[in-house]
């Protein structure tokens, strides 16, 4: 291996949340923290990004004064070791727009829309890690075949920290939690 294809030394070490908060946003775009360790994430097809943003407008016109939904920032799931995840989607409290990092307490909702690669990420790590970290919903899109996402809801059991099935939708989303919302992702 040359020099030019080795790993940055950030990305062979363990990283601790001092280290990660001193980083500039462009090195912490294209990473999540996992235990410590940078994991990078690739670029997400054009067709994820849009079935995110058209999700995160309408929970966020749909959410009232008290929340913001958002795409693209981390959620501090715990400090030692570091884990950061960066969910497609966040529902948090409005109160804390200006406070980093984002915590679990502040988010009411993380959405994830799977792509290929990250499958088995967002299926099935990173619900168990939202419900230990006690994020109250999780939704799941999946882009099928028919080109129709299928939308899976989540919903924390506090007592035992897991998330049990919530509502499914096909295409369009009408949900009564955690707040009232419509939105239409088979146009996409």
């Amino acid at each position: 291996m040359t020099a030019e294809m080795a790993a940055p030394a950030w990305m062979r070490t363990q990283i601790t949340a001092e280290q990660y908060d001193s980083w500039p946003e462009e090195q912490c775009a294209g990473v999540e923290i996992v235990d410590g360790t940078a994991v990078v994430r690739p670029s997400a097809p054009k067709r994820h990004n849009r079935l995110a943003r058209i999700l995160a407008n309408a929970l966020d016109a749909a959410a009232g004064p008290d929340w913001n939904a958002d795409t693209g920032f981390d959620v501090r799931l715990q400090d030692v070791p570091l884990t950061n995840r960066r969910p497609d989607v966040v529902v948090y409290r409005s109160e804390t727009l200006d406070l980093t990092p984002t915590r679990p307490e502040h988010v009411l909702l993380v959405a994830e829309v799977v792509s290929p690669g990250s499958e088995t990420t967002d299926r099935i790590v990173k619900v168990d890690q939202y419900a230990k970290a006690g994020i109250p919903f999780y939704w799941r899109i999946e882009q099928t075949v028919t080109g129709v996402p299928l939308i899976c809801t989540y919903v924390l059991d506090p007592a035992t920290r897991a998330y049990r099935d919530g509502e499914m939708f096909t295409g369009v989303v009408k949900a009564a939690a955690p707040f009232p919302v419509t939105v239409d992702l088979a146009a996409v």
